[in-house]
C-alpha cells in the first residue's frame, strides 16, 4: 500500500512544504511586502486591515467548507489543489495595483490556508495516528515558522534587489516552486475506507457543551491575538522613527521563534498537561504584544516578535492536536469545526486595528486593545473542565 511506503520523515516533511507554501506564501508574504505595497500604490491603514480581513474571510470559508467534508477523497484533491493555488493566488497580487484583484488574491489565499491549515494538518495526523506514530503536530508545524523566515528573508532580499511592488509577489510564487516539489510528491496518500459508523462516530464525538464552548471562546482571543501581530508586525516597527528599515529583522524573528518553539510546547504539555501549557503560552503572548506597545525600542520590538513567534505556534499546535485526537479518522473536519471562532476573530481584528491606526497615525492602541483580548481569554481558559479525551 502507498502509505507504507512513505517514511514518517517525508509525510512530515511534507506536510512542512505545504504550510509554507499555503500559509507562509499564500497568507503571511502580504505581512513583509505590505510597507512596499503601501509605499508605492498608496494603500492606506484602513484598506490594508480590510485586505488582511477579506484574506481571513477565506480561511473561514474554507473552515466551514472542511467541516463539512467528510469523503477523505475529497479531502484530499483540495489539499492538493490549495498547493498550487497557493503559488497562483501570490502571483496574482502583481497583475495590477487594484484593490479589487488584491481582494480576490487574498481571499483565494485564505481558502489555501485553510487547505494548508487544517485539510493538510489533518491529513499528516491521521497518517501518523494509523501508522503508530506520536499524535502529535509540533514537528509538522515547524512549516509555519519556516514560512515566516522564508518570507521574511525573501523580502528583505527583494526590497534590495527588486524594489519594485510587482516584482516581489512573482519572486515569492517563483520561491514557492522550491517547496511545491516535496510538499506534493509525499503527501499523505488517501486512506483505505472505514466503517462508515465508526467514521460518524469518531467524526462527530461527544464533548461537554461547557468544554467545547469555553476552547472556541479562548481560542476566538487566540485569534485575535494571532492576527494582529501575523499582519503588521512589520508595519508596526517601520513606524517606529528609530527602526525604519528593521521591520523584517522583527518578521524573521517572529519565524526562528517559531520554528523550535513547536518541540518546547510538546514537551511542556507532556510535563504539565494541555490546558496548563496552553495557559502559560496565552500568558507570554500577551506579555510580547505589550512589548512594543509600551516600548518603541528595538529591544522591545525584537523581544515582542520573538515572544509572538514562541508562543502562537504553541497555542495553535497543542490546541489542534487536542481536538484533532478526538476524531482519530477524520482530524481535519474536527480541527475546521473548531477554527471558526479562530477565523472569526481573524476576520475582525485586523479591521479594527486598521481602522484604529488610520485614525490614531499608531498601532499602539490596536496592541492594547489585542492585549486586553488576550487576557480575557487567558481568563476564559482557566475555568475550562477537564475531560480525558483533551488530556
Amino acid at each position: 500500500m502507498k502509505s507504507k511506503q512513505l517514511q514518517p520523515w517525508q509525510v512530515i516533511l511534507s506536510g512542512m512544504c505545504g504550510l509554507v507554501l499555503t500559509i507562509g506564501l499564500a497568507r503571511f508574504a502580504y505581512s513583509p511586502l505590505l510597507p512596499s505595497l503601501q509605499a508605492q500604490t498608496g494603500l492606506n491603514d484602513a484598506n490594508a486591515g480590510v485586505l488582511a480581513a477579506i484574506n481571513y474571510a477565506g480561511y473561514m470559508t474554507g473552515a466551514v467548507a472542511v467541516a463539512w467534508i467528510d469523503d477523505v477523497r475529497w479531502r484530499h484533491w483540495l489539499y492538493s489543489v490549495g498547493l498550487w493555488m497557493a503559488l497562483l493566488t501570490t502571483a496574482l497580487m502583481a497583475v495590477a495595483p487594484s484593490f479589487g484583484i488584491w481582494a480576490v488574491s487574498r481571499y483565494v489565499g485564505g481558502l489555501c490556508g485553510a487547505a494548508g491549515m487544517l485539510m493538510g494538518s489533518g491529513l499528516v495526523l491521521g497518517w501518523l495516528m494509523r501508522n503508530g506514530q506520536r499524535p502529535e503536530l509540533g514537528l509538522h508545524f515547524v512549516g509555519i515558522g519556516l514560512g515566516i523566515v522564508v518570507t521574511a528573508l525573501g523580502a528583505w532580499g527583494l526590497t534590495m534587489f527588486w524594489p519594485s511592488w510587482d516584482t516581489q509577489w512573482i519572486a515569492f510564487a517563483c520561491i514557492g516552486l522550491i517547496f511545491l516539489w516535496p510538499a506534493w510528491s509525499w503527501r499523505p496518500p488517501v486512506p483505505e475506507s472505514v466503517n462508515a459508523s465508526s467514521l460518524e462516530a469518531s467524526a462527530s464525538p461527544k464533548i461537554p457543551a461547557r468544554w467545547l464552548w469555553t476552547m472556541l471562546a479562548s481560542y476566538f482571543a487566540a485569534g485575535w491575538g494571532f492576527v494582529i501581530s501575523a499582519t503588521f508586525t512589520v508595519a508596526i516597527v517601520e513606524r517606529e522613527p528609530l527602526l525604519a528599515g528593521q521591520g523584517h529583522l522583527a518578521w524573521a524573528m517572529v519565524g526562528l521563534a517559531a520554528m523550535p518553539a513547536v518541540f518546547l510546547w510538546d514537551r511542556v504539555a507532556r510535563l504539565v498537561g494541555d490546558k496548563q501549557a496552553l495557559l502559560i503560552a496565552f500568558g507570554l503572548q500577551t506579555l510580547s504584544v505589550l512589548m512594543p506597545a509600551a516600548s518603541g525600542s528595538m529591544l522591545a520590538a525584537i523581544a515582542g516578535a520573538i515572544g509572538y513567534g514562541a508562543t502562537f505556534i504553541g497555542i495553535v499546535s497543542l490546541t489542534l492536536a487536542m481536538v484533532g485526537r478526538l476524531s482519530p479518522n477524520n482530524p481535519g473536519k474536527a480541527m475546521a469545526r473548531f477554527t471558526l471562532g479562530y477565523g472569526a476573530a481573524q476576520m475582525i481584528a485586523p479591521v479594527v486595528a486598521g481602522y484604529m491606526a488610520q485614525s490614531s497615525g499608531s498601532f499602539h492602541g490596536a496592541l492594547w486593545v489585542t492585549a486586553a483580548v488576550m487576557a480575557l481569554g487567558m481568563t476564559v481558559l482557566a475555568t475550562l473542565p477537564k475531560i480525558e479525551q483533551a488530556n
